[in-house]
């Protein structure tokens, strides 16, 4: 049997020596910084969540800042960081605090857990970051290192397998120094009980670390059984005149929710929705994207129009094409815009030159 106490007292001690103390949201009771931390970092890496932090803060600095700007301007600054459901809820969550808890964030984690987009291990998170409370966590590095220690069967995510790595991780809390603890988990977890080739020599608990022991380290957790992802296929058409493009607000919710893409849909039905004449038209290179749940294959194709720089239709922007990828747009989307500026610039320095 592990011994519970060593597990904390390694883990702790490991984290004050080895883990992590620098981040920029680190070394701080702000609530605020680190619930928005904590947002970011689901589904994403740190080193890609840095920059996108610091921007947002510059422009959000507090969570009155976040609740009293428009969701529109909240989605152009997570543009890129993806799942953007999260920004959605984030600022449904700004709001909530300023409306419903006077602008303070709540201090246990049972009444953060209630509040739009925060699920209990975020709760926690917040809880003992800001507050010092003694709360566990368990996100999906968490559960990769309970289930490698304790070499528990089973996908993480079913019901039962779910309940027991909650009640061990609740058994395993310390009683103090829960604050190190706890990074010392989200270190652990992302630097060497990796996914791939977990980096077991460096551990400070591989002692008693039974996927070790009986070298199955590969095998814990126990994925998911997956079929082939679904395929799905999207014409945008990228409607142009005078070097810039029309785009369009997608619906809050859905794919994309609240950003800025190209017009989709058979071209013609496109052109008389809008009103606009194309004067050529030419199909581009598909450009494919991978979602957790399909695999969607952009069909994008360059419109040339005559076309005022303004549109009546409620939901379209012209922008400055140069400009565009900067824009609140997806990331595939913002791969094709660059690229399309790119060869318009290099059209135009040709004309130059010839």
């Amino acid at each position: 049997m592990t011994d519970f106490p060593a597990f904390s007292t390694r883990l702790t001690a490991w984290q004050k020596t080895a883990g992590r103390h620098d981040l920029p949201w680190q070394n701080s009771r702000d609530p605020y910084r680190i619930w928005l931390s904590e947002i970011m970092l689901q589904q994403t890496q740190v080193a890609t969540v840095i920059p996108y932090y610091r921007r947002f803060l510059v422009r959000f600095p507090d969570v009155r800042a976040l609740a009293a700007a428009a969701v529109d301007e909240v989605m152009a600054h997570w543009a890129g960081l993806g799942y953007y459901a999260r920004a959605r809820n984030l600022h449904r969550c700004a709001q909530a605090v300023v409306a419903c808890h006077a602008g303070r964030f709540p201090d246990q984690a049972a009444a953060l857990a209630a509040l739009p987009g925060i699920g209990p291990s975020t709760a926690a998170a917040i809880a003992v970051f800001a507050f010092g409370q003694r709360a566990a966590i368990l996100d999906g590095n968490v559960k990769r290192v309970l289930c490698r220690h304790f070499a528990i069967d089973g996908f993480p995510g079913a019901a039962a397998v779910h309940r027991q790595l909650w009640r061990l991780a609740d058994s395993l809390l310390p009683e103090a120094d829960i604050e190190a603890y706890t990074q010392g988990l989200m270190d652990l977890g992302s630097g060497l009980c990796t996914r791939r080739r977990p980096a077991c020599q460096d551990c400070p608990l591989t002692a008693d670390c039974r996927a070790r022991q009986q070298g199955r380290q590969a095998a814990l957790p126990t994925a998911r059984s997956r079929s082939a992802l679904p395929e799905r296929s999207a014409t945008f058409v990228l409607l142009c005149a005078d070097g810039r493009i029309l785009l369009e607000r997608r619906p809050p919710s859905g794919l994309w929710g609240g950003l800025l893409t190209p017009p989709e849909g058979p071209v013609a039905l496109v052109l008389a929705r809008l009103g606009l004449k194309a004067r050529h038209c030419q199909p581009l290179p598909p450009l494919r994207h991978s979602f957790t749940h399909f695999r969607l294959t952009l069909e994008p194709v360059l419109c040339e129009v005559d076309a005022p720089p303004r549109l009546a239709a409620d939901g379209y922007e012209w922008l400055a094409l140069a400009q565009a990828a900067t824009a609140g747009v997806p990331t595939p989307v913002g791969k094709l815009l660059r690229a399309l500026a790119g060869a318009a610039a290099l059209r135009g320095q040709m004309t130059e030159d010839g």
